[in-house]
């Protein structure tokens, strides 16, 4: 059975999630290296997801914004933390995407370092979301970073994304069997969310996810 957002999002919430990103948000800086991290001064939520996942996109679609966040069809296009800045009320933050092509190996392990200190060290990070492409589900590296974000303690929100390449019954379908695997993940939240960054569906939901998050 699929977890019903009225359980979760309510009208004061959507109003909060349109209020936060009405507000100016600016690109404070790419990190490479743990030191480079921004001083963990007010909230963060970041994104995460495998290459080509819409990431990016997402981000741009959230802020209203076509080229806040870099896009590209070349899988691990993304390969910093990029941090931005709401208003100094928040980060938002994209990570490198996983399960590269074309990269080298030793790139991946610096990537994968520095995202796993991240993920177990920044005591700031509010709520990780974690991007799965609505036409492929969840795949064995996506199984991977769960169980890194269940061990630690990490809280994390599955967001499935490109609905809109979909049927109706498939992301049906594609929705229930993602409802019914988190259960088993014991860090990640209990409502999937579905996006579009093309048709702007579901972006409102979101935007109140986060604004909850915050709080």
């Amino acid at each position: 059975m699929n977890c019903p957002v009225d359980d979760f999002i309510d009208e004061a919430a959507l109003v909060a999630g349109e209020a936060l990103f009405k507000r100016p948000v600016t690109f404070v800086k790419g990190v490479v290296h743990v030191d480079g991290l921004p001083v963990p001064d007010r909230p963060e939520i970041a994104f995460a997801g495998r290459s080509n996942v819409g990431k990016s996109s997402l981000i741009n679609a959230l802020c209203n914004r076509k080229a806040l966040a870099r896009t590209s069809n070349t899988p691990g296009r993304t390969r910093e933390i990029n941090y931005f800045d709401i208003e100094q009320e928040a980060y938002l933050v994209d990570m490198p995407g996983y399960g590269y092509a074309k990269v080298p190996k030793e790139l991946v392990a610096g990537w994968t370092k520095l995202i796993e200190h991240y993920l177990r060290g920044r005591l700031t990070l509010k709520r990780t979301f974690l991007l799965i492409d609505a036409r492929h589900g969840v795949k064995k590296n996506d199984l991977v970073i769960m169980k890194q974000l269940d061990q630690s303690a990490v809280i994390y929100q599955i967001v499935l994304t490109k609905i809109d390449k979909l049927k109706k019954g498939q992301l049906e379908r594609r929705l229930a069997d993602t409802q019914e695997l988190i259960k088993k993940h014991p860090a990640c939240f209990p409502l999937v969310l579905t996006t579009s960054s093309e048709k702007k569906t579901g972006l409102d939901v979101l935007k109140a996810s986060i604004a909850l998050a915050l709080k």
